[in-house]
């Protein structure tokens, strides 16, 4: 259901979400997460989320479940390409691709993709607001009409032992997530999944901007909660992976306009 639109407006608004969301090859469907993979890096760059060698947005193969495409050890987000797309097994394999992989990736993504079938990507970085707001240990409150998206539906990772470098913390990770769309993980940053790369992304997007405007509203006063049974009927209708999609669609479009390279 399109809520907001009517007549020809409907239409054309069923007729998008049917586009996106259409039967493809297994080929097809590789290239189309590869290239909003690549897409992803560059809207993160522009985003600020690139620091230094931290973050990775991970992609399930579509042939190969247990197989991830991911982003290159050292590569900056605002310049990978589909080419530079690491194909990566159970085992932490670089079975296709010529660069190293961050081991913290592995660790974390491996154990996503293997507990949640339903993930086909995650994605991870330290960005500036989302490591702020995690270093308080809290989740995000019902304060906005965006931050709805979230009520009831991310979790609290309430523990730092430093980079994540063995399976077994990023199997914990998993366990406090459960079937959530994201995970704060204290003092280090935001993590999201979704349905497709573009759910993931986007919801990684929507959840700094809300850790955000959390931030400034609690500097500036004491915000009003939104009360839960509206959050709870708001993060139905705004919270859906259909409503990430569509979201995600209009970056996409802009980031393929201005930098065309990162398809090659």
């Amino acid at each position: 259901m399109a809520e907001g639109f009517v007549g020809e407006q409907r239409q054309d608004f069923d007729a998008l979400l049917r586009s996106l969301q259409q039967e493809r090859s297994i080929a097809e469907e590789r290239l189309h997460r590869k290239q909003r993979l690549a897409a992803t890096f560059r809207i993160f760059a522009q985003h600020g989320f690139g620091w230094g060698l931290a973050g990775h947005v991970t992609a399930r193969d579509p042939e190969f479940p247990d197989h991830f495409w991911v982003n290159p050890f050292g590569v900056h987000f605002g310049r990978i390409r589909v080419s530079d797309l690491l194909l990566v097994d159970h085992e932490g394999r670089v079975v296709e691709g010529n660069k190293p992989i961050n081991k913290a990736a592995f660790a974390i993504h491996s154990e996503i993709h293997a507990a949640r079938p339903d993930a086909v990507a995650a994605a991870h970085t330290h960005s500036m607001h989302g490591k702020a707001w995690s270093s308080l240990g809290r989740l995000l409150d019902p304060i906005t009409q965006d931050a709805c998206v979230f009520f009831e539906d991310h979790a609290l990772f309430a523990e730092f032992n430093g980079v994540v470098l063995e399976d077994s913390e990023g199997a914990a990770i998993c366990r406090v997530m459960g079937q959530k769309k994201a995970v704060i993980l204290q003092n280090h940053g935001l993590l999201t999944v979704g349905g497709s790369v573009e759910e993931a992304a986007w919801w990684f997007l929507a959840m700094d901007n809300v850790a955000q405007a959390q931030l400034l509203a609690e500097a500036a006063g004491t915000p009003k909660l939104i009360p839960a049974e509206t959050a709870r009927l708001t993060q139905k209708q705004i919270g859906r992976p259909r409503s990430a999609l569509l979201s995600f669609q209009s970056l996409w479009e802009g980031i393929v306009e201005s930098e065309p390279e990162l398809l090659s």
